[in-house]
């Protein structure tokens, strides 16, 4: 299948690792031209060699402290110099830290509103005039399978992503006329370093080694394992590509079966 993304100007978020990092690879062996945008510049410049190495194709990068309106805007002013525009915005960003709800002040809950919700409306905000001067765009916002089942001990990210997905149902209606279709991709129980640090937390919660409840989690995952950030990216360059016409304001959920609600 032809994806249509040959020379496609693409923007990610938070990819110099993990599932960001594997949707920019996924991109660039299809052929777009991407931008990648992380804190790290180091390792951004390190993964944009990589890329460069695994696919022949260049990689831009971006330095961007996601929750500072100023770096968002940049990111994207890079992206649009480097691709002659914009016409995919994959936006990711790290999630806030785990814990229960008596522990976290109001300065907390501010802080992961910026780090997940309007840090998401900023890159966005800044996207649209040149999807629109395309005339034609795709945004994917990557978010968390607590969209679907809140998850114990992730008390911000439940409700903040939550909101993300909101955003993101919304603008599906408001900007189809505009010929941009926005969805969300949630991550199940995807091998990353956020999930090694979220099994550490609930195991040490639980009094029982990390072995010991990654066991636990593939018995509830009907697939009985956990995926791989290639498997989720593969999904999120679909859902973000040109092949993709009709789909727009859904949640795919990649986790192997492990939500079970309708």
């Amino acid at each position: 299948m032809d994806l249509g993304l040959k020379g496609k100007s693409v923007l990610v978020s938070a990819a110099s690792k993990g599932l960001g990092k594997a949707t920019a690879l996924e991109y660039a062996r299809e052929g777009a031209i991407v931008t990648i945008a992380s804190r790290n510049f180091e390792q951004l410049q390190q993964t944009a060699e990589e890329i460069k190495r695994i696919t022949g194709q260049a990689v831009t990068c971006a330095e961007m402290d996601i929750t500072r309106a100023e770096d968002v805007e940049n990111a994207v002013s890079t992206a649009v110099s480097a691709g002659g525009g914009l016409d995919v915005l994959v936006y990711n960003a790290g999630g806030p830290p785990a814990g229960m709800f008596d522990q976290f002040d109001d300065a907390q809950w501010q802080k992961a509103f910026e780090l997940n919700l309007l840090s998401a409306v900023r890159m966005i905000r800044a996207s649209l005039p040149h999807m629109r001067a395309k005339g034609a765009g795709r945004i994917i916002t990557l978010t968390s399978s607590s969209i679907k089942q809140p998850i114990n001990g992730l008390i911000l990210s439940n409700t903040i992503r939550t909101g993300v997905y909101g955003l993101t149902k919304s603008l599906a209606a408001e900007l189809a006329n505009d010929q941009i279709l926005v969805n969300t991709v949630a991550p199940g129980r995807i091998e990353t370093d956020r999930i090694l640090e979220l099994d550490a937390f609930s195991a040490n919660r639980q009094g029982i080694s990390v072995e010991e409840l990654q066991s636990q989690s593939f018995r509830q995952i009907p697939v009985g394992r956990y995926g791989t950030p290639e498997e989720f990216a593969r999904a999120v360059v679909f859902l973000g590509s040109f092949a993709n016409t009709y789909i727009t304001g859904q949640a795919l959920l990649v986790d192997g079966g492990m939500v079970k609600g309708l």
